[in-house]
C-alpha cells in the first residue's frame, strides 16, 4: 500500500471519527451530539445507519497494516472504497429531513423513520477518501496501465459530473413525466412534447409564426456560422498579418464577453430603437420612418453575434497559432500558390477549432435567454419559453422540463454531427521535432476578406461600447444628456468616518460577493475542464463518449433550468448547500467547464502524443508529464478557460438568479433589479465598473500564465527539460 493511499486512509478516518458529519454545530461539534462525527453519532445510537462505515475503513486499515500480498491489498482497497461509496449513496438518499424519502421504505420500516441533515465537512472528506482509495486500488490492479494519477483523475471528474451535472438535471427532467397530480404519466409528456406551439410550421404557408423549436434551431445555426466566421477573421488578423492595431482589435473582441447581461441589448435599443440615436439620424437626414426592426430575429442575431464571437476567437486563435509553418513552406516549395496552400493545408488543419467554435456558438445561442428576453419581441425561442414556464403565472415545471429535453436533443445532434465531420483524422501539428518555420503571409483574398469582415464589426462593437460608457455619465440616455457622476456615486460611494472608510454605495455588497465567487470558480473551472480534455484526448476508457457528452450537458440546458434544478437537487439532504457560496461556485464551474473542455481538446489535438510518451518512457510520472510537458503547450487553452470562466461568473444571470441569497447577492442580479426599476443609468454605470475590473483580470491572467513558445523563428525559446526530454515553453 503506497504512501498516497495511506494518507487518504488517515484523512478518511479523520472525516469519519473527528469532523462533524452533518451541517450543524461548530467545526468539530459535540462528539456525541447532533453535530458529532459519523462514528460518534453511530456509537451513540443517534444515527445508527452511520455505524456500517466502520467496515470499509477497517478493511482499508487491514490492507495498510497486515502483511498481505500486493494483489490482496489492492483488492481490499477496491472493496473498501466500493462498499463505502455504495452505502454512502444509499443512506444519504434514503433518509432525509423528515424521515424516509420513499413511500415503500416508510411502508417497510414504518413512518416517519430516522432523520438527518445535509452532508457536512466530515461526510465530504470521508466520501472523497473512499473514492481515492478505490482509485488507488484499481491502479494497483492494473487499470489505466497502473497509473494512479489517471485513475484518480477519472474518478474525481466522473464523480463531480455525476453530482453537479447529471443529478440536478435528472431531478428536473423527471418532472417532464409527471402529470398535474404529481404521478408519472407518459401521456402528459407526449401532450406537452407534441404541442403545435413548439413544432408548428405555419410560417411557411401563412403569416402565422413557426414553432419555437424551429425559431431556436434557425437562430442557433446562424449564430454558429456567424461567430465562427468572425472569430476566424479576427484570429487570422491577430496571428498572420502585420496589422498595426492588433492590441486594440483583441480588446474589442474580448469586450462583449465581459459585458453584463441585458447591456448589449439595451445599447442596441438606444441605437436602433424607435427613439434610438441612429433611428433619429436616419429620420432627420433621409426621412426614413422609425421602425421596430431591432425587435425580433435581427436584433437577437446581432446581439448574440456580439456576445459570442469572442468565444470563437478564444478557441481559434490557439488553433491558428498551432499550425506548423513547415507544412505551409513545404507546399510553397512545391510551387503551390498561396491560396492553394491555405485551402488545402492551413484550413483543413483548423477543422478541430472550427468545429468546436461552431458547436460552442450553437449551444450558447440555444441556452441564451437574456438577449431574446430584451430584443425578442414576437420572436420566441425555447430559452425564454422555459423562463416564463418556470417563473410565469402558470408555473408549469413539467413544460419547462419538456422544452429542456428538446434543447438537449438539438445539442446532442450538433455534438454527433461535429464528431462525424471530424471523424478519426489526425490534426497533429505540434510535435517534438524541430520546427523553425515562419508562418507565410495570408493570401491576398483571404486577408482582404478577413479585414472586410472583422474591421467593420470591430467598429460597430466600438460604437456599442461608446453608448454603454456614455450612458453611465449622463442623467438619462435618450432624454437628458447632462454630464453627471450621480449613477457611480449611488452605487460606489465611499465616505470617510472617524472609524475609517465606509463603503456606503448600494452596489458594494454585490460587487465584493461577485469577486469572491468568480475568483474561486475560475481556477477550479480551468483545472477540471483541462483535466477532462486531457482524459478525453489521451486516455481510452469505457464510456468515454458518454463522459464527453456529460461535460456538455449543463452547457446545453438554459441557465434558468440549471438554477431551478440546483434548487431541487441541493435544497434537501444529502447535499444541502442552497443559500451558500458553494452552490454558486459549483454552478459556475459546471456551467462554464465545457468551454475549457472544448478549448483544451482543440489544442491537445494538435500536440503529438509522442511528447508525453517520451516523458513517460524516461521515467516521469503522468502528473509530472502533465505539469512539465503538456501544460506549457496548453497555455492558450489555459488563458481561454480562465478568462471565460471568470467573466462568465461575473456576468451570468440566468443560472444564478434563483440561487442568490441576502449574503451572496451577485452583481448581475443587482443590475437586473435596476433595469426592472427603470434605473438604466445606474445599471450601465455598474456594468462599466465591471468591464474595467474584468479587463484588468484578463490582463493579469495573461501575464501570470504567459504565452506558448514553439521554438519557431522570431521567438525566444526557453527550454524546460524533463529528465532528458525538453519542450519549448515560455518562462
Amino acid at each position: 500500500m503506497n504512501r498516497t493511499a495511506q494518507v487518504w486512509l488517515a484523512l478518511g478516518w479523520i472525516g469519519y471519527a473527528v469532523l462533524p458529519w452533518h451541517l450543524t454545530g461548530g467545526l468539530l461539534g459535540d462528539l456525541f451530539g447532533d453535530a458529532g462525527s459519523g462514528l460518534g453519532l453511530g456509537l451513540s445510537g443517534r444515527a445508527w445507519w452511520l455505524l456500517p462505515f466502520v467496515l470499509p475503513f477497517a478493511l482499508a486499515t487491514l490492507a495498510a497494516l497486515a502483511p498481505l500480498g500486493r494483489d490482496t491489498k489492492a483488492r481490499l482497497l477496491v472493496l473498501a472504497g466500493a462498499v463505502g461509496l455504495v452505502w454512502f449513496v444509499l443512506q444519504g438518499f434514503a433518509i432525509g429531513l423528515n424521515g424516509w424519502t420513499a413511500a415503500w421504505l416508510a411502508e417497510l420500516f414504518g413512518a416517519p423513520g430516522p432523520r438527518q441533515g445535509g452532508m457536512g465537512f466530515g461526510a465530504a472528506l470521508a466520501a472523497l477518501a473512499l473514492l481515492m482509495m478505490l482509485s488507488q486500488g484499481l491502479a494497483a490492479m492494473g487499470w489505466c496501465h497502473g497509473d494512479a494519477f489517471v485513475t484518480a483523475t477519472i474518478g474525481v471528474v466522473v464523480a463531480l459530473i455525476a453530482v453537479f451535472v447529471f443529478f440536478p438535471v435528472l431531478s428536473i427532467l423527471a418532472s417532464a413525466f409527471r402529470g398535474d397530480a404529481g404521478a408519472l404519466s407518459h401521456e402528459a409528456f407526449t401532450q406537452k412534447f407534441l404541442d403545435r406551439s413548439i413544432w408548428g410550421l405555419d410560417c411557411l404557408a401563412s403569416q402565422l409564426r413557426c414553432g419555437v423549436a424551429w425559431n431556436t434551431l434557425f437562430l442557433a445555426v446562424l449564430v454558429g456560422f456567424g461567430t465562427t466566421a468572425l472569430g476566424l477573421a479576427f484570429a487570422l488578423i491577430a496571428t498572420r498579418t502585420a496589422f498595426r492595431y492588433k492590441g486594440l482589435l483583441r480588446v474589442l473582441t474580448v469586450l462583449p464577453i465581459i459585458t453584463p447581461p441585458f447591456v448589449i441589448g439595451l445599447a442596441l435599443i438606444l441605437l436602433f430603437g424607435r427613439s434610438g440615436a441612429v433611428s433619429a439620424l436616419l429620420t432627420e437626414w433621409f426621412g426614413l420612418p422609425r421602425s421596430r426592426w431591432i425587435y425580433g430575429l435581427p436584433g437577437v442575431l446581432i446581439a448574440q453575434l456580439l456576445a459570442f464571437t469572442p468565444i470563437a476567437f478564444l478557441v481559434l486563435i490557439g488553433v491558428v497559432q498551432g499550425i506548423s509553418p513547415s507544412l505551409e513552406e513545404a507546399s510553397q516549395t512545391l510551387r503551390a500558390k498561396s491560396w492553394t496552400t491555405f485551402r488545402t493545408i492551413s484550413l483543413p488543419l483548423m477543422q478541430p477549432g472550427l468545429a468546436n467554435a461552431f458547436l460552442l456558438g450553437f449551444v450558447e445561442s440555444m441556452a441564451d435567454f437574456g438577449n431574446p428576453l430584451v430584443l425578442g419581441g414576437n420572436f420566441e425561442v425555447l430559452s425564454t419559453k422555459i423562463f416564463f414556464a418556470v417563473v410565469g403565472a402558470a408555473h408549469d415545471q413539467g413544460r419547462a422540463a419538456v422544452l429542456s429535453i428538446i434543447l438537449l436533443g438539438f445539442t446532442l445532434a450538433a455534438f454527433w454531427l461535429q464528431y462525424a465531420w471530424l471523424g478519426k483524422r489526425v490534426y497533429t501539428t505540434v510535435t517534438g521535432k524541430g520546427d523553425a518555420g515562419v508562418p507565410p503571409p495570408l493570401p491576398r483574398r483571404v486577408a482582404w476578406l478577413s479585414y472586410a469582415a472583422a474591421l467593420p464589426w470591430a467598429a460597430f462593437t466600438l460604437v456599442v461600447y461608446v453608448i454603454i460608457i456614455v450612458g453611465g455619465f449622463v442623467r438619462s440616455m435618450g432624454r437628458d444628456y447632462t454630464p453627471t457622476l450621480e449613477h457611480f456615486l449611488t452605487g460606489f460611494r465611499i465616505e470617510t468616518t472617524p472609524q475609517g472608510l465606509y463603503f456606503a454605495g448600494s452596489a458594494w455588497n454585490s460587487f465584493s460577493a461577485t469577486l469572491k465567487v468568480a475568483a474561486f470558480a475560475a481556477p477550479i473551472t480551468a483545472a477540471v475542464g483541462l483535466l477532462t480534455a486531457y482524459l478525453l484526448t489521451r486516455q481510452n476508457f469505457a464510456g468515454r463518449r458518454l463522459f464527453e457528452f456529460g461535460t456538455m450537458l449543463s452547457f446545453a440546458i438554459p441557465g434558468t433550468v440549471v438554477g431551478v434544478s440546483y434548487i431541487i437537487a441541493f435544497n434537501v439532504p444529502p447535499i444541502e448547500i442552497t443559500g451558500t457560496a458553494v452552490i454558486l461556485v459549483m454552478c459556475f464551474v459546471f456551467r462554464n467547464m465545457p468551454v475549457a473542455v472544448r478549448s483544451g481538446i482543440a489544442t491537445l489535438s494538435q500536440i503529438d502524443k509522442s511528447l508525453d510518451e517520451a516523458s513517460l518512457t524516461l521515467g516521469a510520472r503522468s502528473f509530472a508529464t502533465v505539469r512539465r510537458v503538456i501544460l506549457p503547450l496548453l497555455r492558450p487553452a489555459v488563458v481561454a478557460s480562465l478568462v471565460y470562466s471568470f467573466v462568465r461568473a461575473m456576468t451570468a444571470v440566468s443560472a444564478v438568479i434563483f440561487l442568490v441569497s441576502a449574503e451572496y447577492n451577485l452583481a448581475t442580479t443587482y443590475i437586473v433589479g435596476r433595469v426592472e426599476a427603470g434605473e438604466f443609468g445606474l445599471a450601465i454605470a455598474y456594468s462599466s465598473v465591471l468591464i474595467v475590473v474584468m479587463l484588468a483580470a484578463i490582463l493579469a491572467f495573461q501575464l501570470i500564465v504567459g504565452e506558448r513558445r514553439l521554438g519557431r523563428r522570431g521567438t525566444a525559446a526557453v527550454p524546460a527539460p524533463i529528465g532528458n526530454v525538453g519542450v519549448q515553453a515560455a518562462g
